[in-house]
């Protein structure tokens, strides 16, 4: 679904590949003839499908079960992988509810950076994250709603 980009980043940025859903969903979102409504139910939507393909890039290892009918079924799980949230204040807390949906009991932190000012750049004012973050994977909840920081 999504391929490597080799930038400054190395392989560990990775592009959501453009379906004709994923380009639907941009469709409707950005149509400024949209209802608030459906705005944010597609956003809700498109999030998901953000969050599920982030979800993807995490280690797993094999597992074998059962079946309800007595078959194994060889599938996988996560190995032992601890994921947080970290949360742009205000926009991000709009993918909040996508990354909630998919994983129980996920931590969320949260960051709040505005631009300064006098020098334009940008600026920390306020984090609040898991003591153990550094031990975690993290997902940046930032959709870059409206200007995308312009």
């Amino acid at each position: 679904m999504s391929a490597p980009v080799h930038h400054d980043f190395g392989e560990r940025l990775f592009l959501v590949r453009q379906t004709p859903q994923v380009v639907g969903l941009h469709t409707i979102i950005r149509n400024k003839d949209t209802s608030r409504e459906d705005f944010i139910f597609y956003s809700d939507r498109l999030n998901r499908l953000l969050i599920e393909e982030g979800l993807s890039h995490l280690p797993f290892i094999e597992k074998r079960v059962t079946t309800p009918t007595g078959d194994e079924y060889v599938g996988i799980e996560f190995n032992e992988t601890k994921l947080c949230g970290v949360s742009i204040v205000r926009a991000g807390e709009s993918m909040e509810v996508a990354l909630r949906e998919v994983c129980k009991a996920v931590r969320i932190g949260k960051i709040l950076i505005q631009r300064d000012e006098e020098t334009c750049l940008p600026k920390l004012y306020y984090a609040k994250l898991p003591k153990d973050i550094s031990t975690r994977f993290v997902f940046l909840l930032d959709p870059m709603l409206a200007t995308g920081g312009m």
